[in-house]
């Protein structure tokens, strides 16, 4: 899956709890993921997901509380995963592939679902806002590995912020996406690659 953005069901391999409960929950994840593709947060209902998931409408409000509580766990557990940002040897190279990564994200109508309707969801549910917060902020976490890496390389300065280099990594992309609806491709992904790695020369990302 892509570094940023929130994705379908995790890979065989990736980290989850066993048994029935972990079964019940990735159901549950999976309505919420089809009912805001197909529906959006408005439309999403509880019944939705219990016709969907197979699971009772009393489970579902019982263990978490409601429809918000649903949606903030599918966001969740889009970050139970083994993902790790690129390692290319050079920071250009991985924040080219973080880039193409974003991009591959929103490639198509199926793979674009799960992240927009995540994204979407947080603009109508003070609860999603936050888990979809929570998802980045432990993905760029995550992405301090290359900031580190470069720093031995002598590529950036140690005061790198990598979360602020990430994110000018990718909001040319999510821009293009989500505010004025034009494709992604490659090309562009190299683009914002090239961007951040001049501003990250000239000590723009340097934590303040």
């Amino acid at each position: 899956m892509a570094p940023a953005t929130p994705s379908t069901p995790a890979a065989p391999g990736t980290r989850r709890p066993g048994g029935r409960t972990a079964r019940t929950r990735a159901a549950v994840r999976d309505a919420v993921l089809s009912g805001l593709a197909d529906h959006g947060y408005p439309g999403l209902t509880v019944e939705y997901i219990a016709d969907h998931s197979g699971v009772h409408k009393t489970t579902l409000y019982r263990r978490w509380g409601g429809l918000e509580g649903m949606v903030a766990d599918a966001l969740e557990m889009a970050g139970e995963d083994t993902w790790t940002p690129p390692d290319t040897g050079s920071l250009e190279g991985d924040l080219r592939e973080l880039a193409r990564e974003v991009v591959e994200s929103f490639s198509d109508d199926a793979a674009a679902a799960a992240p927009t309707a995540f994204v979407a969801a947080a603009f109508q549910s003070a609860r999603a806002a936050d888990a979809l917060h929570a998802f980045y902020a432990e993905r760029f976490g995550r992405c301090e590995a290359v900031v580190e890496r470069a720093v031995e390389r002598g590529e950036a300065s140690p005061d790198t912020d990598a979360a602020a280099l990430v994110r000018a990594v990718s909001a040319p992309l999510l821009l293009r996406v989500f505010i004025t609806r034009e494709p992604v491709d490659a090309a562009l992904a190299d683009q914002a690659a090239a961007a951040a790695i001049a501003a990250t020369r000239d000590g723009a990302f340097a934590r303040r």
